[in-house]
């Protein structure tokens, strides 16, 4: 790939962790011990949420078995999992007053179910603790195994979530060489067959070297399979260790993705420079 971009243009911009919300969302981490999708990717909206009241925790430790080029969390061997996280998930949430919350993890491919039962069991223990609270899960592919993946929408999160990241041509420059992206198709189709019907979401990161033709194409292939909502966001180095920038994408191409969604049917789309997968993630619970 060719030399990184090295300017931010001036239509990205991050917000600071000024506010006493703010504080009062990162105390509240590091009171529990919990960790974030906010915090170990480098997500350059933290600050906006946060300011917000909101963060999307990240369950089942901070070390990931995959190592994707463009992600910030760290890869290895994982430790056991924290059998009390549930719990803590669920009363900060509580403290924290939301009406929604992200629930994501790191993948565990070391595990027998993969973190399915966990994650089952943090949505459940969330819904217990805070009745009027919609949960949306991002998960891993869970290698595309319906007993797997039927296990957490049994627990009836509001969304089921799931990421291809980028285009086919660069699955496997992008992601962890376990991951695919049939594989990933595999899974957002079993869920979006799923005899209960919930809204089915997926996202990508442009800017990674790929064609808008490809996007288009993406698109097209994730509404196929049954995706309904759908992020579309600029990808940003967490280090000059990651994948490199490749291009930033304009406004008007982003709308111009958005555009093409909507066409086809999608019933919610998110496509801008600062969007990532659970970033406003509950706005579609109020669109048109």
């Amino acid at each position: 790939m060719k030399a990184e971009v090295q300017h931010k243009p001036k239509w990205i911009r991050s917000t600071f962790q000024t506010s006493p919300r703010a504080k009062e969302v990162r105390n509240l981490i590091r009171e529990k011990n919990l960790f974030t999708v906010c915090e170990e990717s480098s997500c350059p909206n933290r600050g906006e949420c946060y300011n917000r009241g909101t963060c999307t925790f990240l369950i089942m430790g901070g070390i990931c078995t995959r190592g994707c080029r463009f992600c910030d969390v760290v890869s290895g061997h994982p430790l056991p999992l924290d059998q009390t996280e549930p719990e803590r998930i669920a009363e900060s949430v509580k403290t924290l007053g939301v009406r929604y919350v992200v629930i994501t993890s790191v993948d565990r491919d070391d595990l027998g179910d993969l973190g399915a039962a966990h994650f089952a069991r943090t949505i459940e223990i969330t819904k217990r603790v805070n009745p009027e609270v919609e949960v949306e899960v991002l998960t891993p592919d869970f290698q595309a195994r319906p007993d797997c993946i039927e296990m957490v929408l049994d627990a009836k999160p509001t969304v089921f979530a799931h990421n291809v990241e980028t285009v086919p041509r660069l699955t496997k420059t992008v992601r962890d060489q376990r991951a695919s992206y049939k594989q990933s198709l595999e899974t957002l189709k079993i869920a979006a067959n799923y005899p209960f019907s919930i809204p089915v979401k997926s996202g990508l990161m442009v800017g990674m070297g790929e064609k808008d033709s490809e996007v288009f194409e993406t698109i097209q292939s994730l509404y196929d399979v049954g995706v309904r909502l759908l992020t579309v966001g600029q990808y940003l180095a967490p280090s000059k260790k990651h994948l490199h920038v490749q291009r930033f994408v304009t406004p008007a191409q982003f709308n111009r993705f958005k555009e093409f969604a909507l066409s086809l049917g999608y019933d919610f789309v998110a496509s801008a420079p600062q969007v990532r997968s659970s970033y406003r993630a509950e706005e579609f619970l109020s669109a048109d």
